[in-house]
């Protein structure tokens, strides 16, 4: 319960508080390239629910027809908005709607696409999905050059698959087994500490 009320409180303040950031955003991506604000995905949620993610969008319209549904290295479908946006990881702000509609945490596993959570074992999937995923977690901090980390690789879909996701994975079921609300600020403030520009 102390987590939930955190987590409507935290996000209706972020939300009050960036405001004027996301209308920038908002304008910016649609002058910078066509399509929509927004770009909605689904994504597995708690007890294996799923539900449509909000992110700002960072890519061409067509980048699911285009290609994996990673992100691979300087990937093409990214647009000029798009790099900036997910350089400072602006683009997971409207993810604090899905913390007021009940979807996500802001701390918790991140939440994967049907595809990948269909390759968890059985014991670490059951164990994951648990709890309600998040915006921020141990994970992606410990990952955040995932992209640059995938763009070396000569087979990106099976680097992720073999090595990268059950890495995360097994941070996520960690996190589950240790979580606390003092754990949880820890990882805002890291995660705060990590993508805020610096000067």
């Amino acid at each position: 319960m102390l987590k939930r009320l955190f987590d409507i409180g935290f996000s209706a303040l972020a939300l009050l508080i960036v405001a004027p950031l996301l209308l920038l955003a908002a304008l910016w991506i649609k002058l910078d390239s066509p399509g929509p604000v927004f770009f909605r995905q689904v994504r597995v949620g708690r007890h294996g629910g799923e539900f449509r993610i909000y992110k700002f969008r960072t890519m061409r319209t067509d980048a699911e027809q285009r290609g994996p549904q990673i992100t691979v290295g300087t990937d093409a479908r990214i647009t000029s908005s798009g790099h900036f946006l997910r350089r400072y990881k602006l683009d997971e702000l409207p993810q604090f709607l899905n913390v007021l509609l009940g979807d996500m945490s802001v701390v918790g596993p991140r939440p994967e696409v049907p595809r990948y959570v269909a390759m968890y074992p059985a014991g670490q999937r059951e164990t994951v999905l648990r709890v309600r995923p998040g915006i921020t977690d141990i994970a992606s901090l410990e990952y955040k050059d995932e992209n640059d980390l995938l763009g070396r690789s000569d087979d990106p879909e099976r680097t992720y698959v073999e090595q990268v996701m059950p890495a995360k994975l097994a941070l996520c079921e960690r996190y589950v087994l240790e979580r606390s609300f003092l754990g949880d600020l820890r990882i805002i403030a890291r995660t705060l500490g990590v993508f805020l520009p610096r000067h």
